[in-house]
């Protein structure tokens, strides 16, 4: 996910201005019931685009970080480590679809052979889908990208990143702490990065505001096998993994030919 959002210039793009001023027009407060509808009608659109887009990719694990890292960057390597191991376990890998980061661990599983797919965001100043993605989906609502990022996801690998990345880190753990998700395993990559994340996190443990529960789903590590192998580990206790059957879709939903498995809760 891009870590800063870019004020509309005119050198943005029509779509991309167009897009982003009627959010910050929104967010302004009330508008007038015709306009609240038509932004309803908008959004329920950019879901359906989104499932319609996903709905084939198969079982998959997240992977966030920052748009920043170079190719030569530490973590930008680590990150397309961990994509080529994912993608080795037969999962997809899935990510916000940008550079960085994301470039990278979708590098990492297209190149193993592994299946790799991003869902991206149009900011002002486009966030160019990179090239090592087999389906993609560009949405215009932060919100709406972000629920099918989760949607689909059945494990999330956070590697370094700034606003973007922490607001997908804590989102995940909210929805793991209140039961919305239940199991969802989270693998912190970037030991020296994170670790006076995880310094903080005990101290909210300390004060009652978590629970050592809560924590026993994320794990810090730089290693891609030891995060692969936290990461099968909650999958093949509390999943069913199985071929998936021929299925007909009406929409114009594509499926890929990469696919052949899905996961089911036990």
């Amino acid at each position: 996910m891009a870590d800063t959002i870019k004020p509309v210039t005119p050198e943005s793009k029509p779509q991309e201005q167009k897009a982003i001023l009627e959010l910050q027009d929104y967010l302004e407060g009330p508008k007038s019931r015709e306009s609240e509808l038509l932004f309803t009608v908008k959004v329920v659109m950019q879901f359906i685009k989104g499932l319609r887009k996903l709905h084939f990719v198969g079982p998959c694990v997240t992977v966030f970080g920052s748009a920043r890292f170079p190719p030569d960057h530490e973590y930008y390597k680590m990150a397309e480590a961990v994509g080529h191991a994912i993608g080795k376990t037969g999962f997809t890998v899935m990510t916000g679809g940008g550079p960085g980061i994301m470039e990278a661990a979708n590098k990492g599983a297209f190149e193993a052979g592994g299946y790799s797919v991003g869902c991206n965001i149009r900011l002002p100043q486009e966030q160019k889908p990179n090239p090592y993605m087999h389906e993609s989906v560009t949405i215009d609502y932060f919100f709406v990208r972000k629920f099918l990022l989760l949607k689909y996801s059945y494990a999330f690998v956070v590697l370094p990143g700034g606003w973007g990345t922490m607001d997908e880190l804590f989102e995940t753990l909210t929805l793991v702490q209140t039961g919305m998700i239940h199991q969802f395993p989270v693998v912190l990559m970037g030991q020296t990065y994170y670790q006076p994340l995880l310094d903080f996190l005990q101290d909210m443990l300390k004060v009652g505001t978590i629970s050592a529960e809560d924590l026993k789903l994320v794990v810090i590590t730089d290693d891609p096998q030891e995060a692969i192998r936290h990461l099968e580990k909650y999958i093949k206790d509390f999943y069913t993994i199985k071929k998936r059957p021929t299925r007909y879709w009406l929409l114009g939903e594509r499926r890929s030919k990469n696919i052949h498995r899905d996961v089911q809760k036990k």
